[in-house]
Parts: structure tokens; sequence; C-alpha cells
């Protein structure tokens, strides 16, 4: 029996300006091989997005077959690269893709399977949690730190009849390497050319402001812990920390009130093409 080592890739961006998506990957390393044996243990790591998903799957199959046992670390997908790489996991997990330098690295061909799909979404932490909109401009302001404040003119020109504190804006990023930071940082670079020139699109970056929190657990705690939190996580997070969602504008100017729906709309799509 061949037992891989692997990883890559996961999501890209598909933006219409107010969504960016999620596609987990598990990549395989091929051509490294093992004698089967009573107990077969897989040994994983990477991204923390897929954590709860993978460990329901892990489960259920320990039901199917009890000879084979799954080992997985939830430590970011930049941890996940970097495991693969050195061989030192069966497989790896990342939600961005492995840099063409990085490939050129890997011991053995790097064999790529789609997982998990998901969502990125802006969310914040102010009294009352009101509805708000955000554009592509405003949310680049806010993640340049150029807009610090929530009655910022360009925030609340987006937002009428809402009263909004004169309150700093705390952004909370990743402080790991981490596929949700790359999926963001690439949306940041195709919405604003200063974003893309002054910091670029990675799974880690140079923030121009705010504080870091490791995983999207410690991001969700950082949003629920920190008044006037303004955030890049997935969905999951989101939900987890009861924090508010924001509309985000899209291509033909108009906002989505309805996250799940267009979500599952823009995954439709992506599939069908696929």
């Amino acid at each position: 029996m061949t037992v891989s080592r692997g990883l890559r890739q996961a999501g890209k961006t598909m933006k219409s300006l107010k969504f960016c998506r999620q596609i987990l990957t598990i990549g395989l390393l091929a051509g490294v091989s093992a004698t089967a044996s009573a107990q077969m243990l897989l040994n994983g790591a990477g991204a923390t997005f897929p954590y709860p998903i993978y460990s329901k799957w892990f489960d259920e199959y320990a039901k199917v077959d009890p000879s084979v046992r799954f080992n997985y670390q939830s430590i970011g997908s930049g941890g996940g690269q970097k495991q693969i790489l050195a061989q030192t996991v069966d497989f790896g997990a990342s939600d961005g893709p492995m840099s063409d330098d990085n490939l050129a690295k890997a011991p053995g061909k790097i064999l790529h399977i789609p997982t998990v799909a998901g969502a990125d979404v802006v969310a914040y932490n102010l009294p009352g949690n009101p509805a708000l909109k955000f554009g592509a401009d405003t949310i680049a302001g806010v993640f340049l730190g150029q807009i610090k404040k929530w009655n910022d003119p360009k925030i609340t020109a987006l937002n009428p009849g809402v009263k909004l504190p004169d309150q700093e804006i705390v952004v909370v990023h990743r402080s790991d390497g981490s596929g949700t930071t790359y999926i963001w940082t690439d949306y940041l670079s195709k919405i604003s050319p200063e974003w893309k020139s002054k910091v670029g699109t990675n799974t880690s970056v140079n923030w121009p402001t705010g504080i870091g929190g490791k995983g999207n657990e410690g991001v969700a705690g950082q949003i629920k812990q920190t008044p006037g939190a303004f955030v890049i996580e997935n969905r999951k997070s989101s939900g987890i920390c009861a924090a508010a969602m924001a509309a985000m504008i899209d291509s033909n100017d108009g906002f989505t009130n309805s996250p799940a729906e267009f979500f599952t709309s823009a995954y439709g799509i992506l599939f069908w093409i696929a």
C-alpha cells in the first residue's frame, strides 16, 4: 500500500467586492511508500479552518476501518506547508496555494485534493452590533490604517442613520502563517493598488496596523474581548464569537445582507465552472 505525504492549497479569492471564498485542499506528496500494518497512523497538519469537519471525518472513518487512525494538528496553513516540505507529516492542509518557490522545494510531486469550501467575512465588535455596510475602498482604508475611527466620514456615509461611536478601530488579524491571511490579502491586493504595492499577498505579511491572534480561534477570541475590533475571518469563527458580520458592496453597487445565500450561490457557480 502506498502512503502519501502531502500538501498544497485551498482557496482562491472570488470577488464580487463582498466575498472572498475559501476552498481548502489537502495535498499529497506522492512517491513515499510504507508497508501496511494492522494499525496505520496517518499524521497531518495545517489549516485551522477545516479542523472541526476533519475531526468528524476521521472519527467516522475509524468506524469503517478501525485499523486506520489520523493525527491532525491544527497549526495553520503556513505550518502545514512547512511540515509537508520537511516530510514530517503524511498530508498537509492549506487554504492558500503554495508558491512556485515552495513547490520547487518539494522532495517529490505534490498532488492536490480539494476538500472543504468556506467563506471569509468582515466582522466587528461594537455596542449593540449595529448592521453596517462597507465598500471596498473603506475596507482597504481600515486595513491600511488610514481609517482609524468608527465615526470616520467614509464609514458614516455608507451607513446613514446609524450612530457610530468616536472610538478607535482595532484591526485584528492572524499572527501565524495563514491561508485566511492569503485569501484576504489577495482580495485587498485586487481592490487596492496601494495595498498591493505596500503589503502584497502572502500567508504572512507585515500588517500596517492591528493586533494578532493565533489561528481562527485566537482571532475569534480577540474580537470577542476587544471593543471596536474589526476583522476578517472565516464565517465559522464569526458564529463562534457572535460577532456582527458586515454587508459588503458587490460589483453591481448593491449590498448583501444574507451571507449564507450569497455564498451558496457563489459556490454553485464556482463548482459548475470547475
